[in-house]
């Protein structure tokens, strides 16, 4: 049975959560409907429709008129199980002395590396991305220059990689891993037990540092926080209240051009920086307190 996909372009939040709420009472109604900003500080959001029937150009016309967005691009989706296509084309991610990879992969682990298995899932996060990519480069570093947290959080974990990678290189570490996405934190169990990591680490369904369990473990000694920019600008505060003294953030989900807004808000709120590697458009951060 073919879908289809019908996607535009607004200024403003505003706009686009009202066009996504108009969207969802169409005949046909849509199977889903997403609103995302654009990560290029162009002030505009992407707004999405799917649909199991090819739904009418008129209408999305007149929606896309009534709410001053660019016509709707309207496309037919191919029948394509994209799970089994991402697990084909993925190749092993190596980041230092981490070796991350598929099950299908399972034959090219080296000796003498940390793996970690990830399955491709609806959950972000396989290491192959920029971002994961360079927090992992990070916690390398890290390890090689000794320093040792007794206490780790995962904020926005999805598949949990970065807290399974720090619960391998600190086994005497309280690593929590937590994500506002409740299937996410499905992933992140998942992904811990392929891993043989039951009872090393913990999963939990958490906005930011809001949750019971995360107060009563902090402050934490290490934070990675593999968001988006938005999101890490409002988590600075916390984050300065829910790290130790000299502990570290490691921040990345933020294109290079954001980087400085991202720097701003978190030496505002008692930061400093000890590195920052650039990896193509994406950039991952590393953060002192104090």
């Amino acid at each position: 049975m073919p879908t289809y996909s019908a996607l535009t372009t607004l200024d403003g939040e505003d706009a686009a959560l009202a066009l996504a709420e108009a969207l969802e009472k169409m005949d046909p109604e849509p199977t889903g409907v997403g609103v995302f900003e654009i990560e290029d500080d162009s002030g505009l959001w992407e707004v999405g429709a799917y649909f199991l029937e090819r739904p009418s150009e008129a209408v999305l016309d007149l929606l896309a008129a009534a709410f001053d967005a660019r016509p709707f691009a309207l496309s037919e989706l191919p029948e394509i199980d994209w799970v089994a296509k991402v697990r084909r084309e993925l190749s092993p991610v190596e980041a230092g002395r981490f070796f991350v990879f598929g099950s299908h992969d399972a034959d090219k682990v080296p000796a003498g590396r940390i793996a970690l298995q990830i399955e491709a899932t609806v959950a972000f996060g396989t290491g192959h991305h920029g971002t994961t990519l360079g927090c992992l480069r990070a916690l390398d570093r890290l390890v090689d220059e000794g320093f040792a947290p007794a206490k780790v959080a995962d904020i926005g974990c999805g598949t949990a990689v970065l807290a399974m990678a720090a619960a391998r290189v600190y086994p005497q570490a309280l690593v929590i891993a937590s994500d506002i996405d409740e299937v996410a934190v499905d992933v992140a169990e998942a992904n811990v037990a392929i891993n043989g990591l039951e009872g090393r680490l913990e999963c939990l369904e958490a906005a930011g540092f809001d949750h019971p369990r995360l107060a009563e473990a902090g402050p934490f000694d290490l934070v990675f926080a593999n968001i988006l920019k938005g999101p890490l600008i409002e988590l600075a505060p916390d984050m300065a209240a829910n790290i130790a003294l000299g502990g570290i953030a490691i921040l990345s989900g933020l294109l290079v051009v954001q980087a400085e807004a991202i720097l701003d808000a978190y030496v505002q709120a008692g930061f400093t920086l000890k590195s920052r590697e650039d990896l193509g458009e994406w950039c991952c951060i590393v953060l002192t307190r104090g």
